[in-house]
C-alpha cells in the first residue's frame, strides 16, 4: 500500500546542529564547516543514489554557479545567520513510492524539488536514498535540504518561504504558515498521483488526515529507524514499545467512548500492561542509557540520529 510521508523539519543551531553536517550526511560527502572548523565525513555512505542542487530558473548558468557547490552553499548559509539559535536550513523528507521504478521515483523527487526552488526562490539540495540493507526494502525516500534565505547571484538574501517574517508573508498574501505547509503537502500528493497514473497504476495517496478522509480509526504509530533497527537485531527498544503502547491506549480509549465504558478503567489497564512490558524488558537485561551518556554524543552522531528519525514503516 502506498504511503504519504511528507515531513518538514528545522536544522537549528539551538539543537546543536549545522547545515554543513546535514548536507554532508544526506549527500554522503566530506564537508568542512568553516565556522566551527569541524570536518563532517560521510563519504563512505553507499545508499545515496542521486544528489544535486536545484536553483530557481533565473539562476541557471553562470549566475548561480556558486550555489551549485555544496560546500560553498551551506557555508554561506551558516555565515548568513548571526544568532546562536538560528535556523540555518529546513529539510523536507518525502517517501518515494516503492510502486514506481527508480527512474520515475527520481523524476518525482526532482520535479518537486524544482517547484520548491521556484516557489520560494531558494536553493534545494536534493539527495535520494535507497533502502538500507537492514531496513524495510520499501523505504525509498528523498531529503530536500532547503536554504532559509533567497538565493541570488551575489549570495543569500532575505529570509524566504516558511522562514519569511510574518509581516512580509501577509504582504505577499496567502498561503503562508500552516496554510503553506498544507499546500505543499497537497502538491506532493498531486505529483505522486500523477506519477502513478503515468505509470499505469491504480494506486493513489492522500495527504489529508484520516479524519478529513472520513476514516474512523487511529493512525498507526511510525517507528523511528533507530528503534526499528534495534528490533530487527533482536534487541528491545523502549521507544518503539512506548509508541505502540500509546497507540493501544488511543485505540482502547476510542472503544471505551464507543461502548460507554469507564475511560479511567481503560487507562489503568493500559498502564498496567505497559508496566508489565517494562518488567519483562528489565528481566531480559535491558540497560537504559544514562542522561550523561546521551549528552556526550558527538556532533556527527547527533546529526545521524536526527536524520534517522523518519520513514520507518
Amino acid at each position: 500500500m502506498a504511503i504519504c510521508h511528507f515531513d518538514i523539519r528545522s536544522i537549528s543551531r539551538g539543537a546543536g546542529r549545522s547545515a554543513i553536517a546535514a548536507a554532508a550526511y544526506r549527500a554522503g560527502e566530506r564537508l568542512r564547516d568553516e565556522r566551527t572548523g569541524l570536518l563532517h565525513n560521510y563519504s563512505r555512505r553507499e545508499d545515496v543514489i542521486h544528489k544535486e542542487i536545484l536553483l530557481p530558473g533565473h539562476l541557471r548558468g553562470a549566475d548561480g554557479a556558486w550555489a551549485t557547490d555544496r560546500a560553498n552553499l551551506w557555508n554561506a548559509a551558516e555565515r548568513a545567520e548571526r544568532q546562536r539559535n538560528s535556523r540555518v536550513a529546513r529539510e523536507y523528507q518525502v517517501a518515494l513510492p516503492a510502486e514506481l521504478d527508480a527512474e520515475r521515483r527520481l523524476q518525482l523527487a526532482r520535479t518537486f524539488a524544482q517547484e520548491l526552488a521556484e516557489r520560494h526562490n531558494v536553493a534545494v539540495d536534493l539527495a535520494v536514498h535507497a533502502p538500507r540493507p537492514e531496513g524495510d526494502p520499501r523505504n525509498h525516500h528523498a531529503h530536500l535540504l532547503v536554504t532559509t534565505r533567497e538565493v541570488t547571484a551575489a549570495g543569500l538574501g532575505a529570509k524566504a518561504g516558511l522562514d519569511m517574517n510574518s509581516d512580509e508573508q501577509r504582504r505577499r498574501g496567502p498561503p503562508f504558515g500552516i496554510a503553506e505547509i498544507k499546500a505543499l503537502r497537497e502538491r506532493w500528493a498531486v505529483l505522486s498521483n500523477e506519477a502513478f497514473a503515468a505509470a499505469g497504476l491504480a494506486v493513489r495517496i492522500d495527504h489529508r488526515s484520516l479524519r478529513a478522509q472520513g476514516i474512523d480509526r487511529e493512525p498507526t504509530p511510525r517507528i523511528p529507524f533507530t528503534a526499528f533497527r534495534m528490533e530487527r537485531r533482536g534487541q528491545y527498544s523502549p521507544i518503539a514499545q512506548k509508541l505502540r503502547e500509546r497507540y493501544r491506549e488511543r485505540v482502547q480509549a476510542r472503544l471505551a467512548r464507543a461502548q460507554g465504558m469507564d475511560l479511567e478503567t481503560v487507562r489503568r489497564q493500559a498502564c498496567d500492561a505497559w508496566l508489565k512490558l517494562r518488567e519483562q524488558s528489565a528481566s531480559a537485561g535491558e540497560q537504559p542509557r544514562s542522561a550523561a551518556a546521551e549528552r556526550q554524543r558527538s556532533a556527527q552522531t547527533l546529526e545521524r540520529d536526527a536524520a534517522d528519525q523518519d520513514l520507518s514503516l
